[in-house]
């Protein structure tokens, strides 16, 4: 995978998932990069102003190659009145927290002027994610030198972005969003099945995400044909990472033994720790992202203030057990195969 800013990225074969809502920062990324890996900024939910001073931060950090991800828009069709009454459904718990549920807004993540502010002055990689850019972006990226990847989690997803230089291969057991392209209902392929259906059909570098947390799952993924393996959740509670201390003590809480996929926190699956929110609700949350979201956001941010994981969204792959506090270029060595 080649990209300028840093000629042809020759590091450890470990990719910093992308983290959005607060655990991808620049010192997470400059970091991991710095450690040989390749460290990623996340801009979902952040401004293209905010999304630009990540970049610049990571900048004075490191002189090594990272990338920035981006949410592509959310264009499935929403019925209001599902999410209205999952709103009416959440208003009792939102008073017990002091707070009103939220009201949807913005579904495009502002993507339009983030595409122009990366063009204007693009990190080395650019990922998306819930979808693959029309092919003049994908090419003005290229034009720029800049290494394009794109989230799939499907061969006809892969099939769908053959203009990408890479494409990152998400498996059922990824903590976070799936990154799949629509927001219908799907049967999430693990990752083993996954790297071998889309290596079957294309000679684009693939990078595995899901459930890997060891040294020998990244040399496992690397024998099967990936060139790189990309690790979230076991970087949440590296010291550098942003995320809550409620989500990183959550990790070593005993009382947390299971993961499930749930829409219950933005309309969208995802995959976290089975808590109380996840267990009360998943079953009646509509397939309406971001629109969920919004709604949920202010009860999230109540009981993270609160201290309260039983009403947070706990991001976490599969193997979120193995997970320490080691800062994260020790745990780049600790994943990389001898």
């Amino acid at each position: 995978m080649r990209s300028s800013g840093g000629g042809m990225w020759t590091g450890v074969p470990i990719v910093q998932a992308p983290m959005a809502g607060g655990p991808s920062t620049p010192e997470l990324a400059a970091a991991v990069s710095d450690a040989g890996g390749l460290g990623f900024l996340a801009a979902g939910y952040k401004t293209p102003q905010a999304m630009r001073a990540d970049i610049a931060a990571t900048r004075k950090l490191t002189s090594r190659p990272f990338g920035m991800n981006v949410f592509m828009p959310s264009r499935d069709e929403i019925d209001p009145v599902l999410v209205d009454a999952y709103r009416d459904r959440l208003a009792s718990e939102a008073a017990r927290l002091g707070v009103s549920p939220g009201s949807p807004a913005a579904r495009d993540d502002a993507y339009e002027a983030k595409i122009a502010d990366l063009l204007a002055d693009p990190p080395p990689f650019v990922s998306f994610t819930f979808g693959c850019p029309p092919p003049d972006v994908v090419q003005a990226f290229q034009a720029r030198d800049v290494v394009v990847i794109v989230t799939v989690t499907s061969v006809d997803e892969a099939r769908q972005s053959a203009a990408a230089d890479a494409l990152c291969l998400q498996g059922s057991e990824a903590g976070g969003h799936r990154g799949s392209f629509t927001n219908a209902s799907d049967e999430p392929l693990p990752l083993r099945v996954l790297l071998h259906a889309v290596r079957a059909m294309t000679s684009q570098p693939l990078i595995a995400a899901g459930g890997l947390a060891s040294a020998s799952d990244v040399a496992r993924v690397l024998s099967l044909g990936a060139v790189a393996a990309q690790l979230g959740t076991a970087f949440v509670r590296c010291p550098e990472s942003g995320a809550s201390a409620v989500h990183k003590a959550a990790l070593a809480d005993p009382r947390f033994t299971s993961t499930a996929m749930t829409r219950a926190f933005s309309g969208r699956l995802a995959r976290g720790l089975v808590n109380r929110f996840l267990t009360e609700h998943s079953a009646h949350a509509p397939a309406a992202y971001p629109d969920v979201h919004y709604v949920t956001s202010p009860l999230r941010k109540a009981s993270a203030a609160q201290g309260d994981p039983e009403g947070v969204n706990l991001w976490a792959g599969e193997s979120f057990h193995t997970t320490t506090e080691a800062p994260a270029a020790e745990l780049v060595r600790s994943l990389t195969p001898a």
